[in-house]
């Protein structure tokens, strides 16, 4: 049966608090679209000086001389250099830290690789391909090791999926609102395509014994990374990706192979693949005990965490970013869900006194970043933006003060809760716990 169409609406009549549209009037032809605006970062705004002129240049001087010749590699527009990754780092141990995604400076869904986050321990080794191996042993009739070439020799399939370090937005957990740019607080998570061998055909040509329950995965950097995975799991849709929106691994993202365990937290998803061991029982590693290992309110542990919760957070606007003034804006973001699609995505700006419905724009892929989308008429009057995802499943994002007091206040992993962002009357946007 065809879907009912959607009953005739007032675009331009706000359908929630602080003037929230419906999300039809993104597709409306006319004033909506033709006047809303953009939240731009707050420096640029300050440097942007008078409105330019309409009129066009008749004859700018790079349509006078020849541009410049072919590259071996393309690299982007020495005017978009400002678009880079934060990184945080030990500065006693440069190879140990993270490289965050400055998600406030993209649109669509897919990272660029060369700003998709990243997260070391003892810095990024130069592995030899011809030299790299994949050993599968312990609980399998026959253990194998697999050449990269080997590898590239079996069937592939690819995933569009995003990656989240479970320690993403940890400072969510602090007493007060840190005020920083959307990807220096949230930028450990990045999409990308991933192209590799399903784990479930390695598996079976070992053999593996029906009480192997589990797999204990290695990295071939110097930490040698060491973490435990159900094999239910492997079989079900993980791979060993040989390739990256389309090209081969880079060295920072686990070439010459890595893990790829759709929608699990991201150390799970072990760079530089050398090793997976079946056994009938976890390793009990570090990262396992004495890192992501919580304990809750009630005195329990909370381990073996894997799934990423349902999220969402507001790209712009958001904190940095300024509103030139009262105007129509297009609110943005992203959403995820370890369990599978964004089934929604709701908005307020009266700081979820009332919701309105965003648009998600395609595709909406399971286990994938989802962009979506809300009309907002701005009175210039201070305002708080939220949004709030629900998955496939019907999980919730939650408020802050409902997982804080559902997993207590000694949290570091899994923070998945709304976000707030305030907007005062000059347009200024900072970050706000509401």
């Amino acid at each position: 049966m065809a879907d009912t169409p959607e009953p005739p609406v007032d675009a331009l009549r706000p359908v929630a608090g602080g003037g929230l549209l419906h999300r039809r009037a993104l597709l409306t032809r006319g004033l909506v679209l033709a006047s809303a605006s953009a939240a731009i970062p707050r420096a640029a705004a300050q440097a942007a000086g008078p409105e330019p002129s309409l009129a066009i240049d008749p004859s700018p001087p790079w349509m006078h001389t020849p541009g410049r010749a072919f590259t071996v590699y393309g690299q982007p527009s020495r005017y978009e250099q400002q678009v880079i990754r934060r990184i945080s780092g030990n500065r006693m141990l440069p190879g140990n830290g993270v490289s965050l995604t400055p998600l406030e400076e993209l649109e669509g869904i897919i990272t660029p690789t060369g700003l998709h986050f990243e997260r070391h321990h003892n810095g990024v080794p130069e592995i030899d391909p011809a030299r790299h191996r994949l050993l599968i042993h312990g609980r399998v009739k026959q253990a194998l090791s697999f050449g990269v070439d080997d590898l590239l020799r079996y069937p592939l399939r690819s995933h569009l999926v995003f990656l989240e370090c479970g320690g993403n937005s940890n400072a969510g957990w602090h007493p007060e609102p840190i005020q920083r740019t959307v990807g220096s607080f949230h930028g450990l998570i990045s999409c990308s395509e991933w192209t590799g061998v399903p784990l479930a055909l390695l598996l079976d040509e070992a053999g593996a014994e029906s009480r192997a329950g589990w797999a204990i995965a290695e990295g071939a950097d110097a930490f040698a990374m060491n973490v435990s995975l159900p094999v239910a799991k492997l079989r079900d849709d993980a791979i060993v990706a040989l390739y990256q929106n389309g090209e081969r691994l880079r060295p920072e993202h686990g070439y010459p192979l890595r893990l790829i365990v759709p929608g699990w937290e991201g150390v799970l998803n072990v760079k530089w693949l050398r090793r997976l061991q079946l056994t009938d029982q976890p390793l009990m590693a570090r990262n396992e005990t004495a890192k992501y290992t919580e304990l809750q309110a009630d005195g329990t542990a909370r381990m073996f965490t894997f799934v990423m919760e349902v999220k969402s957070l507001i790209t712009s606007p958001s904190h940095g970013q300024r509103l030139h003034g009262p105007d129509f804006y297009e609110i943005s973001g992203l959403a995820w869900s370890g369990r599978g699609r964004i089934r929604s995505v709701e908005v307020s700006a009266d700081g979820g006194h009332s919701w309105a419905e965003a648009a998600l724009q395609d595709p909406v892929l399971p286990r994938c970043l989802t962009r979506f989308r809300a009309a907002w008429k701005w009175n210039g009057r201070p305002a708080v933006l939220k949004s709030r995802a629900t998955d496939e499943t019907g999980d919730v994002q939650p408020e802050r003060t409902a997982l804080i007091a559902q997993r207590g206040s000694n949290g570091y992993f899994h923070y998945n809760a709304i976000v707030s962002w305030a907007v005062d009357d000059e347009g200024a946007v900072r970050h706000v716990y509401a």
